[in-house]
């Protein structure tokens, strides 16, 4: 991995790339561009990112497990294969209803 950014022209596994860790969230860099970055993260059962804004967009892509992703106060359940875009500025938190693994990608805007 390049600049801790997985190895590209390499096949992946979202789901094998990443393990869980006991009451802990875990995250890897995909990319990690000045236009965006993409992560992979793994949270335990319970763990989340409190309430914050981000100056850009984000896309959220559930690999495995059960989120609930809390977007300006209102609560989405998301699962295995949902998605959901949290818009720049405004308020959000993630927590793990079970524990998951997700996606995140964020693009700036110029």
């Amino acid at each position: 991995m390049e600049n801790n950014e997985f190895e590209k022209g390499k096949v992946f596994s979202f789901a094998k790339s990443i393990s869980y860790a006991d009451k802990a969230v875990v995250s890897k860099h995909i990319l990690k561009k000045e236009t965006g970055n993409i992560s992979l993260f793994s949270f335990d059962k319970g763990e989340g990112l409190s309430e914050h804004t981000t100056p850009f967009d984000a896309l959220v892509l559930i690999v495995d497990g059960k989120a609930n992703i809390i977007i300006n106060g209102a609560n989405n359940i998301l699962e295995s294969g949902d998605s959901i875009i949290m818009p720049a500025n405004i308020p959000h938190a993630l927590k793990a209803v079970e524990k998951f693994k997700m996606v995140l990608t964020m693009l700036k805007s110029k």
